[in-house]
Parts: structure tokens; sequence; C-alpha cells
């Protein structure tokens, strides 16, 4: 019994120094990037992820920083590379994850830096998956701010080529901004971004 009971306070300690190891891992590499060091944080993600095969967060925000890269790069083979980076990093969290809307979220923004990079080649093949991936968030997590804001934000720019109106779409990013305050990620480590680009956004809408 007594055996039993040092297995068993030896593998929860052993668990929780690993969750430690993760947290601070993690925290570190957000804080890299935080600092603008794209490289050396994705360095630390990767690291993260070979690790930590069945947690989703460290391949999500490595499909995350080669995305925000890809929308800001100007070179197309780099935007190329950078989105095939993080296609490849999406598709273990779509394998893990698949229907968490934060995950759905990710995919989207992925498909909408296509359409970006060539509307004309990638404007039709993917406009409907990305409402689709979009709608789906919405319905899992209706009060999700940056489901609400990336759906928005996203109808919002189809509204603009087709030359529709717009108000809706600011009433939903309105609604986001307000959903930001009161949002709770799961951890300090889950998804917790959009308040800026929702607030930058709005008074386009003005």
């Amino acid at each position: 019994m007594i055996r039993i009971i040092i297995f068993i306070a030896l593998f929860v300690a052993s668990a929780v120094t690993a969750q430690t190891k993760f947290d601070q891992g993690m925290a570190s590499a957000l804080k890299t990037w935080k600092e603008g060091k794209t490289t050396e944080a994705l360095v630390h993600f990767e690291r993260i992820a070979s690790v930590e095969k069945n947690n989703w967060l460290p391949n999500y925000y490595i499909a995350m920083v080669n995305t925000v890269q890809a929308f800001e790069e100007k070179d197309k083979a780099k935007t190329i590379l950078l989105l095939q980076n993080a296609q490849k990093a999406q598709d273990v969290c779509n394998g893990s994850a698949g229907d968490n809307p934060e995950v759905l979220v990710m995919q989207a923004m992925i498909h909408t830096a296509w359409i970006v990079y060539d509307p004309m080649t990638y404007g039709r093949s993917l406009s409907g998956d990305v409402e689709a991936l979009l709608n789906k968030a919405y319905e899992i997590a209706p009060e999700n701010p940056r489901v609400i804001f990336q759906k928005a934000s996203f109808e919002m720019g189809m509204a603009n080529y087709f030359g529709q109106d717009t108000q809706p779409m600011c009433e939903q990013i309105e609604k986001s901004i307000k959903l930001f305050a009161t949002f709770k990620p799961e951890t300090a480590l889950h998804p917790n971004w959009g308040l800026e680009k929702a607030q930058e956004a709005l008074k386009n809408c003005k």
C-alpha cells in the first residue's frame, strides 16, 4: 500500500513538474514573440511542439506566427513558404483539436492569407471554405470575441469587394470589442488576442 502511495505521489509530482516546464516554455516563447524576435520564438514553439505532441497550443502559435508574417510579407516566394509552414503546423492542430473554435479561426486566417496573396487564384476556391469555418466556429462559440471579429472582418472584406453595405459587420465588430472585455481564456497560454485589431477595424467603420 505504501509503495502504491509513493508511486502515485511521484507520478503526480512528475506531471506537475512537466506541466510547469511546458507553461514556462510557452510563456517564454510568447514573450519572445511579443518582443519581435519572431525566428527565435518559432524555434521555441517548434521545440515544445516536438515534445508536447498531444497539445495543440504550440502548433497553433507556429501557425499563427507564420500567418501573421505572411500578411505582412511583400516577397511572394517568402509568403508562400510562410503559409506552407503555417498549414503544416495547422494540420497537426486540425488532427487533434479540429472542432476547437480557436483552431477553426486559425485555419480561416490561413485561407484568408492565401486569398490576400492571390485573389484571382484563391478567392473563388477558398472563400467558401473560410465562411464555412467561421460559421462552424460561431455555432460552437458564439460569445468568443475572436470568432465574431474574424467572421465580421472577412464578411466586411467581401462586402467592400462587392460594394455592399458594411454596417452590419461594423455592429458585429463593436459586439466583439464588448466581449473582449469579459472573455477569459482557459489558461494564460490560450489565445487571447484580437482586441487591438478589432478597435482599429471599428475606427475604420466611422
